[in-house]
């Protein structure tokens, strides 16, 4: 029996990226396409782009992880929301929210296919006790 469309998404973003070298053949279609809006602006990231990126966040932290706030499903496309903490490799006893995050995945043939992204960076303002609360994950 195949996964769902959700259960490829959240099996993605539950993964140990930084320590599984077959998360990203596994859960990457060959002609994955990520349209990531930022602080930076636009950016296209192919299968290559999105390896590199990877490999770079592998060098740079000690810890990576997830917290998922949403999780809504329509049909094959996937809606999350979800923020990035870390532990550097100078700290690792220390845990930082790095950034927050949006994004809508298409999944063909089991795997992330089509991404579109929209990041912002963690502030001092933020609150996550109040607007972080999970919803249907």
């Amino acid at each position: 029996m195949s996964k769902s469309a959700k259960d490829v998404v959240k099996g993605f973003y539950k993964s140990d990226i930084l320590k599984d070298d077959s998360v990203l053949k596994s859960y990457f279609h060959k002609d994955i396409v990520l349209i990531w809006n930022s602080v930076d602006g636009l950016t296209i990231m192919n299968y290559d782009d999105l390896t590199d990126f990877f490999n770079e966040i592998k060098r740079s932290y000690h810890d990576l992880r997830i917290e998922i706030s949403h999780l809504l499903q329509d049909d094959n496309h996937i809606t999350i929301r979800y923020k990035y903490y870390v532990r550097t490799m100078e700290n690792p006893d220390e845990e930082l929210g790095i950034a927050h995050f949006i994004a809508i995945w298409e999944v063909k043939d089991g795997q992330l296919y089509r991404g579109y992204q929209v990041s912002q960076p963690v502030t001092d303002k933020d609150d996550t006790s109040e607007s972080y609360h999970r919803v249907k994950v």
